[in-house]
């Protein structure tokens, strides 16, 4: 069976991806700086990787790299300028030794503000590209490299924009509680109470973590890839208000009353509706299910399992 190597695999969706691969009874081989291994990862092939040397090997005998390894959003506006290193300069080092290594296929995670902040309109893969944040600047210059080898044919290359991704981690070892609704899900358990700083009356396409699984299975069981440019998220957008009482009523029916603090809008403050299209990847023959609600009830129980008190 041929190898898939996953960087960022113990990572927030790396590590729910690569749980779901070996589930499904591939050869994983996870590029790791993490001293420990979770109990999901036994029968991974664990690779320690120093970011500077060794790429050449960590490649060889891989069929398929998925890109996930990157720096927050949080740590990228702290320092740009290691971000930059970190999410562009080391892609480029990571796709050049897979293409000398005769890797075939190298998927790329990057992410849906790519396109700009805050998101709104109708986008698609054609919508013009216009990151503010260091996080989304270097995720883009990362994708040109990508898709260039792949129009060069170096290499089947891929670039997956991702929405905002929600639902459980596959083990408390991924550090990504400053997300929104993993953090109103924290919240909800060790404080008993939500509090938003803002009215939540922006828009957000909120994509679960087994939608994301079951796009990139589908996508790897294909070699139709087109230009090598994806949109994945649901296809259809909520407000974070709307959210964040999702999270509240779903912990009211785990027993746990969370009071929902959200000031009112602001005097002419609007939605402004988000229409993040992923007719291409549909065109592919995939439909995400869209379970929200199930997304939302794995985040609190796992919660509720690792970080809760007694707030009832």
């Amino acid at each position: 069976m041929s190898t898939i190597l996953v960087t960022g695999g113990f990572g927030y969706v790396g590590g729910r991806l690569a749980a779901r691969l070996l589930a499904d009874g591939h050869h994983v081989r996870i590029a790791t700086r993490r001293a420990a291994a979770p109990a999901w990862a036994g029968d991974a092939e664990l690779v320690t990787v120093d970011w500077r040397d060794g790429l050449g090997a960590l490649c060889q005998g891989v069929d398929t790299v998925l890109h996930l390894a990157a720096m927050s959003e949080v740590d990228a506006v702290r320092d740009p300028v290691m971000a930059l290193d970190i999410n562009a300069v080391l892609t480029v080092r990571l796709l050049e030794a897979a293409m000398a290594a005769g890797v075939r296929r190298f998927v790329y995670f990057s992410t849906a503000h790519v396109y700009g902040a805050p998101l709104a309109g109708t986008i698609t893969e054609t919508t013009l590209p216009r990151p503010v944040h260091p996080y989304a600047i270097t995720h883009r210059t990362a994708e040109d490299f990508v898709l260039a080898a792949h129009d060069a044919k170096r290499i089947q290359g891929l670039v997956v924009r991702l929405s905002n991704v929600i639902g459980a981690p596959a083990d408390n070892g991924a550090e990504r509680w400053t997300l929104l609704v993993n953090d109103l899900c924290r919240t909800a358990v060790t404080n008993g109470r939500m509090v938003m700083r803002s009215s939540g009356m922006q828009h957000r396409d909120f994509v679960p973590q087994a939608d994301v699984e079951a796009a990139i299975v589908h996508l790897l069981a294909t070699d139709d890839w087109g230009d090598g440019l994806f949109n994945l998220g649901l296809g259809r957008s909520m407000t974070v208000r709307h959210m964040a009482e999702l999270v509240a009523s779903r912990a009211a029916a785990l027993g746990i009353t969370v009071p929902l603090d959200c000031p009112p809008p602001a005097l002419g403050e609007n939605a402004v509706p988000l229409d993040y299209r992923i007719d291409k990847l549909r065109a592919t023959g995939f439909a995400p299910r869209g379970d929200i609600m199930a997304a939302v009830d794995e985040t609190l129980v796992f919660c509720r399992d690792h970080f809760s008190r007694d707030v009832r």
